[in-house]
Formats: C-alpha cells, sequence, structure tokens
C-alpha cells in the first residue's frame, strides 16, 4: 500500500488531479466575475465560452507538463485501451466531433431558431456534448415557446438535417387562404388583400429585400419574389385566394391573426360585392308512407 502511494506516477496524478481542481475553481470565479465587466448578452456568452475552452487547454498543458518523460511509458496502455475506450465513448466522441463542426462550420449560433434531432427551438447554449434549446410547438402554435428547455446531442448533426430558421435569411414565406363566394367581386377581392397584406407585412419587405441578394451572391439559388402575391383557384363551392409573403420566423402566429383581422373588417364595407364562402349542409326529410297489414282467416 505504502509503495502504490509513493509511486511516482501516483503522486504525480494527485499533483494533476489537485491543479485541475484548482482550475475549475478559477474557472468559476471568473465566469462569475465576467457579467460585472461585459453587460452585452451576446460578448458575455462568447467570453464564458472562451474561458471554458481555455480552461480545457491550460489543464491539458499542466498534465503533459507534470507527467513529463512517464508520457512514454504510457503510449502502450493507451494504445491498448484506446480501441476499447473508442468503442464505448463513440456517441460521445460523435458529439464532441458535432461541436467542432457546429462551432467552424456555422451551421447554427446561439439565438437561432433551428430542428435538430427533431426538435425545433431557439439555440440558447452550444455545449461541447450537448446544444440546449427552448422548444417552439408541440401542444402550442410552431413558432411559440412552450416552456421546455431540451438538450439535443450534437451528434445529430451528422444523422439529421439541420433546419435553420434565421441563419442568412431571417424571414420566412407564409400563406393565408380565404374562400369566397362565386358571385363575389374577383377584382376588389385582390385589391381587399393586397391592400391589407402591405399594410401589416410591409414592414418587413424591405428589409427582406436588403437580406434576399447576400443569399444570391452568397449561394446558387434564383432571385426569389419577395413582395407579396395572390394567387386563385376556383374549386367546387368557391373561389380559394392565396396570399403569400414575407414574415418575421418569430411572428407567424401574430401575424396571420391579423391579417385575417383586417380581412374580416374590409370584407364588412364592402357591403357584400365580397362575401366569404362556407361549406353548409342541406337535409331534406322525407316521409315514409304509412304500412298496413290485413290478416285474413282461413287455411295455412
Amino acid at each position: 500500500m505504502e509503495e502504490w502511494l509513493y509511486n511516482p506516477i501516483t503522486v504525480k496524478l494527485g499533483i494533476i488531479l489537485a491543479g485541475i481542481l484548482f482550475i475549475h475553481i478559477l474557472l468559476r470565479v471568473l465566469k462569475r466575475s465576467i457579467p460585472q465587466y461585459i453587460k452585452d448578452s451576446d460578448t458575455r456568452y462568447r467570453a464564458r465560452k472562451f474561458a471554458s475552452f481555455l480552461a480545457y487547454i491550460v489543464g491539458g498543458m499542466f498534465a503533459v507538463a507534470v507527467l513529463g518523460d512517464h508520457i512514454g511509458n504510457l503510449h502502450v496502455a493507451v494504445g491498448i485501451g484506446g480501441a476499447g475506450i473508442t468503442f464505448a465513448l463513440q456517441e460521445v466522441i460523435t458529439s464532441a466531433a458535432g461541436w467542432l463542426t457546429v462551432s467552424f462550420g456555422e451551421s447554427f449560433r446561439p439565438g437561432d431558431r433551428i430542428q435538430l434531432g427533431g426538435i425545433r427551438g431557439d439555440v440558447i447554449d452550444i455545449g461541447v456534448f450537448r446544444t440546449t434549446m427552448m422548444e417552439c410547438g408541440e401542444w402550442v402554435k410552431p413558432d411559440l415557446y412552450n416552456g421546455r428547455i431540451v438538450r439535443v446531442a450534437n451528434s445529430f448533426v451528422f444523422k439529421e438535417p439541420v433546419f435553420n430558421y434565421s441563419a442568412d435569411f431571417p424571414f420566412l414565406w407564409d400563406e393565408v387562404t380565404v374562400p369566397v363566394k362565386f358571385e363575389s367581386d374577383r377584382e376588389l377581392t385582390k385589391e381587399l388583400l393586397m391592400r391589407v397584406v402591405n399594410e401589416i407585412v410591409g414592414e418587413y419587405i424591405d428589409y427582406a429585400k436588403g437580406a434576399w441578394p447576400e443569399i444570391v451572391r452568397k449561394y446558387k439559388i434564383e432571385d426569389a419574389k419577395i413582395e407579396p402575391m395572390i394567387t386563385m383557384i376556383a374549386t367546387d363551392n368557391w373561389m380559394e385566394f392565396t396570399v403569400r409573403y414575407v414574415v418575421d420566423y418569430r411572428e407567424i402566429t401574430t401575424t396571420k391573426d391579423r391579417i385575417f383581422t383586417r380581412v374580416l373588417e374590409e370584407l364588412d364595407k364592402t357591403d357584400g360585392r365580397v362575401a366569404l364562402a362556407s361549406t353548409s349542409t342541406d337535409i331534406h326529410l322525407v316521409s315514409t308512407p304509412e304500412l298496413s297489414v290485413t290478416h285474413k282467416k282461413g287455411n295455412p
């Protein structure tokens, strides 16, 4: 027992553990003091991440410096155990590789709204092994927070597509469909809908026009139409007008509400020239003739 305690390698491992503990305590103190000097939330987040990364580097260098000439004696054991460790920790290693991919590949960053591993939400932290998200959707509207904090393994960046709603172009195209009776004034309907959508989403159009040329320059993509567009098709029951427009990815639900509210207000002003259509079913009652049965006496 005493020989083991006074073994040079054992002593040096103890020194390494003590050094790592000291670095850890120093890192926690540094992270707590950062908000006192950095007020911007984005810069503060990056400073904390940089401090953590620097602590890993310093800890590794300290371990190498302490072990010194004993590293050569350990390489055989490390080589033998390396294969087993790699197999046992393949998910951890893949997640760490995913963190490197995210950090240097610009797949997403804190503040982006993404869908990763089947989970949609806003990225609030990117760790070495997991990405933390504030989830959207499920039992609420798709663009609203539901209150759950979700941690998704970074390995999913290699297994599933990463949908980014806000990376280079922070707008989405959305549509509103309005059914109108055949007797309605088609031109007035288009004019009414265009006026409403320009009133509600006009503030986004200029911003979207400024952002889209950068997408066209960066990627091989067509120069899409940013302005609102209205199309019409005729169904068996009514004319169906579809309004297509760009909207901030965080305000899809509220924008739809505002558009429908204004459309209904404008329809009331048309004095019946434009009327919403709806499905109606007429039920006709059919009378059943009265049946009478007469029994005659006689031989069976």
